[in-house]
């Protein structure tokens, strides 16, 4: 709604400015927001004060003329002034209920993309794996994967990219260790960290071994046959352990979505010899970099983008050179978005700038790093375990499921084992994630699993189980909404604030998509579910006296429920039918 709002703004603009109201060349951001008041309409826009001043008005008056000249809607029943100027739109609620039957009737929910669909990668994850995946790589895996959902549902390609640490010279380390150990690895490589630990204290004990281990990564990068075949059996085992992880989060993450470091390796000296090719590299200490002149120090002195080093080997910034070339020419993305921590923000600036003067993406595609803040502990500080060490999340998870299966047990003593499970399942890892995705992106949260399975405030176990009340309405009545006939016709107040919500369903997703901030949608949904609970205390459904009413009051609880569930769905969670 507030897109048409805008629309219809804009062509009131234009006609000012065709008639000389308004002098030409103006581009005002036009802002429609939701009031909070309903007595004066259902959004409100400032434009009238904004462009006063060019106009040689009073806002008032600017107001009157904007008015005047707005083309007539269906959607909108009338416009007034209020205070100094603001234009406060009334929706035409029998529109609205249009609006919301045809979404009741839709598989998509009345969703579509306010834009042209688009081929988009989407790089998330993306673990090491030379260690088990840590609680660091849970924000960069669920935010990306939500937001990588969000745009599948507005109709775009998802490409998925697990740009995993495979390649470099940690891996000969571990090679030697493996190659030392044949037996015991089949064992210690159970435990990644135990063997990476074990593999660094012989590096860091033994001058032979730290020796050998180098010798290794040289063979391994020259595509030795037998160190290929030791580095493949590794990343598979570890591969199987991220695979875990992923399945247990219910990401949509598969073997297929990684391409690693170690598939850039062939292309590294066609990047460094191109850059070179174009005149942008410049050698600084034996190293080749590429310096520009936005991007300084402190001092004044330009920052390098170092892409060889001196002694020929290469850099994460050659890698991610390559990957975009090939996203760009392989993948014919429109877009890729890369959800890393925010601390690599200058990396991913500079990076980004090298291959646009490079030409290694084409002029229209779009690069953008999605940042995030850091998950800290209760101290404030980053999350880590009772000895300092680093938190594995696949414990993480673990201990969500153990605490949720206590809490469900404890309201739920009847129920047998394995539904306890599935709802301590849906329950915990859903905790874990919402708690998450419901914090802004750029912004540091403390993890506190008291706070994130309460079933009080903007939470999972909330919003599950407003969604299970939809459920047993209808479990009550012993059929679905494709049995139910009539109408929706909105009459009482908490009907019109529900079906309201409801019709912002898709300016939502959309805003997600285009920002990547999926706790716009949690924020969306913790609304509607309140909104949903005010609705049904004070307007009976099944108790309803009359059946038109009873009928439309299916049909919102109907679509209230499938938007609740849809998006949870989007976010990666589980919804269930009781809890």
């Amino acid at each position: 709604m507030k897109d048409s709002i805008r629309h219809l703004i804009q062509q009131a603009l234009t006609r000012l400015t065709d008639e000389g109201v308004l002098p030409a060349g103006l581009t005002p951001a036009i802002q429609v927001e939701n009031t909070r008041d309903k007595t004066h309409g259902d959004f409100a826009s400032n434009i009238a004060m904004m462009l006063a001043k060019p106009a040689g008005l009073k806002p008032r008056e600017l107001a009157e003329k904007l008015i005047a000249a707005l083309p007539v809607d269906a959607s909108v029943s009338k416009v007034e002034i209020a205070g100094p100027g603001f234009l406060n739109f009334f929706q035409n609620s029998d529109a609205l209920a249009q609006r919301l039957e045809a979404a009741l009737a839709d598989a998509q929910l009345g969703v579509r993309k306010s834009g042209t669909a688009q081929r988009v990668v989407v790089d998330l994850s993306s673990p090491n794996l030379a260690k088990e995946m840590h609680v660091g790589h849970l924000r960069s895996t669920i935010i990306g994967d939500a937001v990588g959902r969000v745009l599948e549902f507005l109709g775009d390609t998802v490409i998925r990219q697990n740009h995993v640490g495979d390649w470099g010279t940690q891996f000969g380390m571990l090679l030697a260790y493996l190659e030392e150990n044949p037996a015991a690895a089949e064992s210690e490589l159970a435990d990644l960290e135990q063997f990476y630990r074990a593999a660094k204290k012989r590096f860091d004990d033994s001058a032979e071994f730290a020796d050998r281990a180098r010798a290794l990564v040289v063979k391994l990068q020259a595509g030795d046959a037998e160190c290929l075949r030791l580095w493949q059996r590794f990343n598979d085992v570890s591969l199987s352990h991220c695979q875990a992880v992923y399945d247990r989060l219910g990401v949509k993450l598969s073997p297929a979505d990684v391409r690693g470091e170690s598939a850039y390796n062939a292309d590294l000296p066609t990047i460094v010899a191109e850059l070179q090719a174009k005149g942008l590299l410049s050698e600084s200490e034996g190293a080749q970099c590429v310096f520009m002149d936005e991007y300084k120090n402190a001092e004044g002195n330009p920052l390098p983008v170092i892409v060889q080093k001196a002694g020929g080997g290469y850099l994460y910034a050659t890698t991610d050179l390559a990957a975009m070339r090939y996203r760009s020419q392989v993948l014919k993305a429109d877009r890729a978005l890369y959800f890393v921590d925010q601390r690599q923000a200058l990396h991913f600036q500079m990076a980004f700038e090298v291959a646009r003067r490079a030409g290694f993406v084409h002029a229209g595609m779009d690069l953008e790093h999605m940042g995030f803040g850091t998950m800290n502990g209760a101290d404030g500080r980053p999350f880590k375990t009772r000895d300092g060490g680093t938190v594995k999340l696949i414990d993480l998870l673990d201990e969500a499921e153990q605490r949720a299966y206590a809490l469900v047990k404890g309201k739920n003593p009847e129920l047998d084992e394995s539904e306890l499970r599935s709802i301590a399942r849906a329950v915990g890892i859903g905790a874990v994630k919402y708690a998450d995705l419901s914090k802004h992106r750029t912004s540091d949260y403390s993890f506190n699993f008291e706070q994130m399975l309460s079933f009080e405030g903007n939470t999972a176990p909330y919003l599950l189980y407003a969604y299970t009340r939809v459920a047993s309405v209808f479990r009550k009545l012993g059929k679905g909404i494709e049995a139910i006939g009539g109408k929706i016709d909105l009459q009482a107040e908490q009907e019109l604030a529900l079906a309201a919500k409801l019709a912002q369903f898709a300016e939502v997703l959309n805003n997600v998509g285009d920002k990547g901030v999926p706790h716009l949608l949690c924020s969306y949904l913790y609304e509607l579910a309140g909104l949903f609970s005010s609705f049904y205390e004070n307007c009976p459904i099944l108790g309803a006296e009359d059946v038109a009413v009873q009928q439309s009051r299916l049909r919102l609880a109907a679509l209230t429920g499938r938007t609740l569930q849809q998006g949870l769905e989007l976010l990666g969670l589980t919804t269930l039918e009781r809890m």
